[in-house]
């Protein structure tokens, strides 16, 4: 019961309307980003993070990126083992992209 998490590009498709084309995916088949939101979560460190539902859906939009980097710190700081840090490495690429591309958006997807 991970949170996948997904680097979409916004696709503008006419008249207003867009279309997601997934990037990139970090899944999480062994809740690590699960546990480490947890460790985290409620410490008012992490307003972005703590919204991470396990059933549910968080949009991060490219503007909201620069956020999501510094909240990723706390994550590396709780990360205890090697598959923790990797997994907090990856998703800090992500962002980075996300940051950099603003036809980008990051979606944590419960399940």
């Amino acid at each position: 019961m991970g949170v996948d998490v997904v680097l979409y590009r916004v696709v503008a498709t006419g008249s207003g309307r867009r279309r997601l084309v997934p990037a990139e995916v970090l899944p999480d088949p062994d809740d690590v980003l699960l546990d480490l939101v947890q460790r985290v979560r409620g410490g008012g460190r992490t307003p972005l993070l703590d919204q991470v539902d396990p059933v549910g859906e968080l949009v991060v939009p490219a503007d909201r990126a620069p956020q999501l980097l510094t909240e990723l710190r706390s994550l590396a700081e709780v990360a205890r083992t090697s598959p923790e840090t990797t997994h907090v490495r990856r998703l800090d690429l992500l962002a980075r992209r996300c940051r950099q591309d603003r036809e980008m958006e990051i979606r944590f997807e419960g399940d």
